[in-house]
């Protein structure tokens, strides 16, 4: 079959690789008909996060049939639509049973290495290093989904692929960003990052009732998509957000913010910029914390600041003090997808949302490497890029 892997930073190609096969009885082999390229996935690309090896199958966020299922997985058959979370759990840990699917205790089949790295494990993830179980992901023909019988969720006839795709890791992780921030009808939610994530955390901020949604980037047709969908733009390019958010708050600061960029703010006109730059490219820090800063200090006190950007490894020069007296809350972490999957395919199904809007390019999977960059560099309007194998 024809996957995309990572020959190294920078590095994406189109290769043929072995067929996937089961390997233990609660597999599924799934044949994919549509997958996409994820800001996450930019991070291994710039080769900002650790535990990739050359070779290793790129992507998570992936839908498509099952063709092939293992002896003890009851729960799908073959011929059965599903969009694969990309977060692999075995929902019977303590973890789980608490719907805390990103942090299952037994799917991460690197488990030793995690623990070591972080304290203790956190969940298998598709596509994303062999710190999170080294699985092969799913900008491929096929995949296996290891612990399938629980790790999918199955779509009903009548709707679109594209509409669909994103329950995968973009929509829940919006959502959940925005359910982290407890939003009540008077408070303001500032939101860092216009990419896909910050898309879907907008809309899902306008869906639970924000009086005020404020979206913050510098490219001019995310700022556009972010305001067709309810939000106030902020170009960090061309004005000052600090001072922008006084004038929307009038001076008290917005009670929510989301962090929807992560590990590579790409802010340049600040003196804290420029540093985390230098220092990144010296291998002194992995992470740029430029947003991280700027949310800590314009949030209003008892605020809640949340953090779905992905952040890889060590960050400096962190206001810490500030936080604690300011008497913020952080919420953070990776997607507990299927903790939302039900509710919001309901309201897919009902048309109270369509997740497809985000798309702004559909390829082939051979002309994935080359949209790599264009979508990194936001080249041609690029916002989301949806793969077909």
């Amino acid at each position: 079959m024809k996957a995309l892997r990572w020959h190294g930073k920078k590095d994406i190609r189109c290769d043929n690789v072995p067929d996937p096969t089961i390997e233990e009885p609660r597999d599924a082999i799934i044949k994919v008909t549509s997958c996409a390229i994820c800001g996450s996935d930019l991070h291994l690309f710039d080769g900002f996060m650790p535990g990739m090896k050359c070779g290793d199958i790129m992507g998570h966020e992936f839908m498509g049939e099952v063709v092939e299922v293992g002896s003890e997985n009851k729960a799908l058959k073959k011929g059965d639509r599903v969009v694969v979370p990309f977060t692999i759990f075995c929902g019977d840990c303590d973890q789980c049973k608490r719907g805390n699917f990103s942090v299952c205790e037994r799917s991460n089949r690197n488990k030793d290495l995690a623990d070591k790295m972080f304290g203790h494990t956190t969940a298998g993830l598709f596509g994303y290093t062999h710190l999170t179980g080294g699985y092969p992901g799913g900008q491929a023909e096929y995949v296996r989904v290891p612990f399938a019988d629980k790790t999918h969720v199955k779509i009903p006839e009548g709707l679109t692929d594209e509409q669909v795709l994103f329950l995968g890791d973009i929509f829940p992780t919006g959502w959940q960003a925005a359910v982290q921030c407890d939003i009540e009808p008077t408070d303001t939610v500032a939101i860092w990052g216009a990419g896909p994530v910050g898309q879907m955390a907008i809309r899902s901020a306008v869906l639970l009732g924000a009086k005020q949604v404020i979206s913050i980037d510098n490219v001019p047709e995310r700022l556009a998509m972010a305001e067709a969908g309810g939000a106030v733009p902020i170009n960090l390019d061309e004005e000052s957000v600090l001072e922008r958010l006084k004038d929307l708050t009038q001076g008290k600061g917005p009670e929510k913010c989301i962090d929807a960029v992560g590990m590579e703010a790409h802010a340049t006109r600040s003196l804290d910029s420029m540093y985390d730059r230098v220092k990144q490219a010296v291998m002194l820090e992995s992470d740029r914390p430029h947003v991280l800063r700027e949310m800590m200090y314009v949030c209003r006190p008892a605020g809640i600041l949340s953090i779905p950007g992905v952040y890889g490894g060590l960050i400096d020069k962190v206001p810490f003090g500030m936080a604690m007296n300011k008497g913020l809350t952080f919420r953070m972490g990776q997607t507990h997808v299927n903790r939302w999957t039900d509710d919001l395919l309901k309201r897919i199904e009902s048309g109270q949302i369509d997740p497809s809007f985000v798309i702004t390019h559909t390829v082939s999977l051979e002309e994935g490497p080359a949209m790599y960059k264009t979508f990194r560099d936001k080249e041609d309007g690029c916002i989301k890029v949806v793969l077909k194998p």
